[in-house]
């Protein structure tokens, strides 16, 4: 297993704001999680790219949220979504498309109205998404956790530009939903990736806010 994926989490303040990103970052990348069948999970592991196979026309949603990753994918169970990957991409890339994401819903007051943000929406290679993050036993918690849509332009650059490395931690999400099942919380939290406050400028977020 990669160490850089073991270490323990710095744990949530009571007072986390309700739209933060939160990730395992470096001066330069960010980590982002994904879920894949096998048969397209493997390959990109162990090249470190993705394969051929992978749709560049279809949207593709990054989360920097290991747990929410852990929510969707049902802890690597659910079908076509047995292989987890951590991509490190880069954080030029990752803020180039904060910087051209729109919001996936209408807010008020935030956009001019409904037409607007269509146009938006249309227009834009990457949007926004804020869940509710998740706790280890996957049930929400007051506070948001972003999901990146790349479609488009944004796709392809994920693919063939921003990805710095591919790593397979399917085995890390079940040696943590064991842990959990045994009821053994400690040395489950033990293991999840350290996701720390993501500094993005204002100017990268001021359209984002749900």
């Amino acid at each position: 297993m990669n160490a850089q994926h073991t270490a323990a989490p710095t744990p949530t303040a009571p007072h986390t704001p309700s739209h933060q990103i939160r990730a395992r970052h470096t001066d330069s990348t960010i980590t982002v999680y994904q879920a894949y069948a096998p048969e397209l999970g493997a390959p990109a592991a162990r090249t470190g790219r993705f394969p051929a196979a992978w749709k560049r026309d279809r949207m593709t949603w990054i989360k920097p949220s290991f747990l929410w990753m852990m929510y969707r994918c049902g802890w690597a169970t659910k079908e076509g979504q047995q292989t987890v990957l951590a991509v490190e991409i880069t954080r030029e890339g990752f803020d180039w498309a904060l910087r051209h994401a729109c919001l996936s819903h209408y807010v008020r007051g935030l956009h001019p109205d409904q037409a607007a943000w269509k146009r938006d929406l249309r227009r834009s290679p990457a949007r926004v998404q804020w869940d509710p993050e998740r706790d280890l036993h996957l049930n929400a918690l007051p506070h948001r956790s972003l999901q990146l849509g790349l479609a488009g332009e944004a796709s392809g650059r994920y693919a063939d530009e921003w990805t710095v490395s591919i790593t397979d931690v399917t085995g890390l999400a079940h040696e943590v939903h064991a842990l959990v099942r045994d009821r053994n919380l400690s040395a489950a939290t033990a293991l999840l990736p350290a996701e720390h406050p993501y500094p993005a400028s204002e100017d990268l977020l001021s359209h984002l806010r749900a």
